[in-house]
C-alpha cells in the first residue's frame, strides 16, 4: 500500500475550522434542479453518496444568486428562503461522515445563453467573441445601483447557505463568469471606480467577499475559485491573478482554488494537455508554486489528478494543500475511501467522443452531458456506468434539451 498519510492529514484553516483530509471534490455541473430552479431530492442523494465516499471537502455545482441570471438550465438558485427545508436536507446529507459541504455561489454575467437571457448583464456592453457569440445575446452594462444589488445578493445567498447548514461557501471568480468579467480588462471597459486599473477591476470581487463576510461572520469558511489566467489576448493575466490572490488572502479568505480559462478559451475543459503537464498531472501546479511564495492561504489545484502518486507528489512538492478532483468522482464516488483502504492507485477516463468529426467538435459539451448523466444515475441510487455509450448519452441530451446540448455548458 502506498503512503497515504499526507492525504489523510487534516487541514486546519486560519479560522480554526478543520477539514478531515486533503480530498477536495471540485464543483461539477449537476443540472438537477427543477425547471423553477429549486433543489431536488436527486441532489440530496448525490451529495450523501459523496459525503459517505470519504472526501474532506465537497463543493456544490453552480448555485446562482438571481433567478433572472442562470448559467444553464438546471441551475439551483438561492435568493430567498423558499427552499430552506430542502436546502437543510441537502446540507445534512452532504455533511455526513464529518464532510464539509460548501455551496459555490455565482452570477453568470453575459455567459447566460439566449434561451435563458434576452438581455444579460455584464460590466460593459461587449459581447462574447468567437463561435460562442452565436449562442449568447449581447449584454448591457450594469448600472452602479445594479452592481451594489448583486453584491448584496451574494451575501444574502451565503447567509441562507449558512442557515441551512452548509459548512462554507465558495465565490466563483473564474471561467468567464461575472466576477471574472469584472477582473478582465478585455471584458471590463468601464471608466468609473469599477473599471480601469486592476485595483478598480478587483473592487467587485473584494466587495462581494466583504459583503459575504459581513453576513456570515468571521468563523464561517469562505473560499474563492480564481483563474490563474484567462489565456486570452488582452485578458486577465497571471501577474494580475497573483496580485488578486495576494489581496484576497490579506482580507482573510480561507481557501483559494486555482483554475484557468473561460468559455472563449476553455483551459478548464481541455482533454489534451502538454506532456510536461501529464507528468505532474494537475493543470495549474506551476502557478500554484509561484503564488505559494506570496500567500499563506491554503491552496487547491483542480484538474488532471488521476493517480495516487500524482496526488501525493502534488501535496508534497507542488505547493498545494488539497487536491481538487472532479470527473473521477462521477465514476468512483467513493474514491477517497478506496485510497485509504488501499484499493485505488489510478483511474483512466475514456475520451467522450462519437467518432464523428463534426459532432466531436463539440467535445467539451459532449463530455459535460455524459458526466451530468452519471451524476443523475448516482442521484437515483444507481451505480455510475463508465461504459455508457456516448451516442446514447447524446441522444438522451437532445431529447431532453434539444439543440441546447451543443451550447455553452459549465464545467
Amino acid at each position: 500500500m502506498k503512503n497515504t498519510s499526507i492525504l489523510a492529514k487534516p487541514l486546519i484553516l486560519k479560522n480554526g475550522v478543520s477539514i478531515k483530509n486533503r480530498f477536495f471534490k471540485a464543483a461539477m455541473s449537476e443540472t438537477l434542479a427543477k425547471k423553477d430552479a429549486n433543489p431536488t431530492q436527486l441532489l440530496v442523494n448525490l451529495y450523501r453518496t459523496w459525503a459517505r465516499g470519504g472526501a474532506g471537502l465537497v463543493l456544490t455545482g453552480n448555485v446562482m444568486i438571481d433567478r433572472r441570471a442562470l448559467g444553464e438550465p438546471g441551475n439551483v438558485v438561492v435568493e430567498d428562503e423558499r427552499d430552506l427545508v430542502l436546502l437543510e436536507e441537502w446540507a445534512m446529507a452532504g455533511t455526513e461522515n464529518g464532510t464539509h459541504l460548501w455551496m459555490q455561489l455565482n452570477h453568470p454575467g453575459k455567459q447566460s445563453p439566449k434561451m435563458l437571457s434576452k438581455e444579460p448583464v455584464a460590466p460593459s456592453a461587449s459581447p462574447l467573441s468567437g463561435n460562442l457569440k452565436n449562442f449568447f445575446n449581447p449584454p448591457r452594462a450594469l448600472t452602479v445601483e445594479e452592481i451594489e444589488e448583486i453584491i448584496t445578493r451574494f451575501g444574502n445567498s451565503a447567509r441562507i447557505a449558512k442557515k441551512a447548514g452548509f459548512s462554507g461557501v465558495q465565490i466563483h471568480a473564474a471561467h468567464g463568469y461575472l466576477i471574472n468579467q469584472f477582473l478582465s480588462p478585455n471584458h471590463n471597459q468601464r471608466s468609473d471606480e469599477w473599471g480601469g486599473s486592476l485595483e478598480n477591476r478587483m473592487r467587485f470581487l473584494v466587495r462581494v467577499y466583504q459583503e459575504i463576510r459581513k453576513q456570515v461572520g468571521e468563523k464561517f469558511p469562505i473560499g474563492i475559485k480564481l483563474n490563474s489566467a484567462d489565456f486570452q489576448r488582452g485578458g486577465f493575466t497571471e501577474e494580475e491573478s497573483m496580485k488578486v490572490a495576494q489581496k484576497i488572502s490579506e482580507l482573510g479568505v480561507d481557501l483559494i482554488e486555482i483554475s484557468g480559462g473561460s468559455y472563449e478559451n476553455p483551459k478548464m475543459l481541455v482533454s489534451e494537455v502538454r506532456e510536461s503537464t501529464k507528468k505532474r498531472e494537475a493543470y495549474f501546479l506551476e502557478y500554484a508554486v509561484k503564488v505559494r511564495k506570496l500567500i499563506t492561504t491554503p491552496l487547491v489545484v483542480t484538474g488532471g489528478f488521476r493517480s495516487l502518486d500524482g496526488m501525493t507528489h502534488a501535496l508534497t512538492d507542488g505547493g498545494i494543500d488539497m487536491v481538487g478532483i472532479g470527473k473521477p468522482f462521477a465514476i468512483v464516488p467513493d474514491l477517497p475511501n478506496r485510497v485509504f483502504q488501499g484499493s485505488f492507485t489510478n483511474i483512466t477516463l475514456k475520451p467522450i467522443r462519437t467518432g464523428n468529426r463534426s459532432i466531436d467538435k463539440s467535445a467539451p459539451m459532449l463530455e459535460l452531458g455524459w458526466y451530468e448523466q452519471q451524476l443523475k444515475r448516482i442521484g437515483k441510487g444507481k451505480l455510475p456506468k463508465p461504459d455508457y455509450s456516448v451516442w446514447l448519452s447524446l441522444i438522451y441530451s437532445i431529447l431532453t434539451q434539444g439543440i441546447s446540448v451543443f451550447k455553452k455548458r459549465r464545467g
